[in-house]
């Protein structure tokens, strides 16, 4: 027996109180879904971010000796290293709460990592409970708002909680794929070149800005446009079709100015060239052989 609401969706119990669970909790009470709780740390902090939360969707902020686990649904928005020791916390708890108890425990587990498989949540499968990694492909940072419609979600784990998990991800507005485990690290990889490094890439951008006697404040306001246009081009035109400036011209002569220049700033130095290599492997450039020689390829 599975516990829904009236609107016919599982319930669920969100573990965490942090950035993710921030933005999680709400969308999935705008899509129709019943919070019964947020399950924190002992912790202060911890507790007042999931009382702020819990009161905002209506639901009890508890800690691990309060939760009822009333929910059909245990959802973990904990970091990676304490996905584990939740799971396997939660699962005693239900060993000991419900052996003497008619009410159904919960039937589901998700995590949200993206990194780590689905087997994070074995002590609770070892209670009968079906389980999934289930990663939105987007950044959460205090301060920003994103919404999760048409956000990408990656699903890892068992038949049953897959099933699920693609209905919440759909009801959400969001699409869904799935991802063998054995796929996940390359994942990840992929999930952090698409926003934590391309952020290391923006802050190498500044520098080689403030070569150009910019402040960092100016390089980023001035360099929106281009960026905005670039990937509104990559996501119409493709990337070949959105390629530019001294590479796809062939202009050696130009990028060993640049390469000298940046000599003073060794990483923005690297980061160029690594671009740079890149995009001779996978973009229309001319003069390759010329390029490559500047480049010291």
């Amino acid at each position: 027996m599975t516990r829904k609401t009236a609107t016919g969706k599982q319930s669920v119990a969100i573990v965490g109180a942090g950035s993710l669970a921030s933005f999680l909790a709400p969308a999935l009470v705008q899509a129709g879904y019943t919070i019964t709780e947020i399950i924190a740390r002992g912790r202060s902090q911890s507790q007042a971010r999931a009382r702020a939360l819990a009161a905002k969707i209506g639901a009890r902020a508890v800690t691990l000796p309060t939760a009822a686990l009333d929910a059909g649904l245990l959802w973990f928005c904990v970091p990676d290293r304490a996905i584990g020791g939740a799971a396997a916390a939660l699962a005693n708890k239900m060993a000991s709460s419900f052996a003497t108890r008619t009410r159904p425990a919960p039937r589901f587990a998700f995590h949200s990592s993206g990194a780590l498989l689905s087997g994070e949540l074995n002590a609770l499968r070892k209670a009968g409970v079906e389980a999934a990694s289930v990663h939105p492909l987007m950044t959460f940072v205090p301060g920003a708002r994103p919404s999760l419609e048409g956000v990408p979600f990656a699903l890892e784990g068992d038949v049953a909680a897959r099933k699920l998990a693609r209905r919440i991800v759909a009801n959400l507005g969001s699409e869904s794929f799935l991802l063998p485990g054995r796929r996940k690290a390359a994942y990840h990889a992929w999930a952090t070149m698409t926003s934590p490094l391309l952020l290391a890439y923006l802050v190498t951008l500044e520098e080689a800005a403030q070569e150009a006697g910019l402040s960092r404040g100016n390089a980023r306001r001035l360099s929106l446009p281009i960026i905005r246009q670039t990937l509104e081009n990559y996501r119409s035109l493709g990337p070949q079709h959105s390629f530019s400036g001294p590479f796809i011209r062939g202009d050696a002569e130009t990028v060993a100015k640049h390469l000298a220049l940046l000599k003073k700033r060794p990483t923005t130095r690297a980061v160029y060239v690594a671009l740079a290599l890149a995009a001779l492997a996978g973009l229309p450039v001319k003069n390759r052989k010329a390029l490559r020689r500047v480049l010291g390829d």
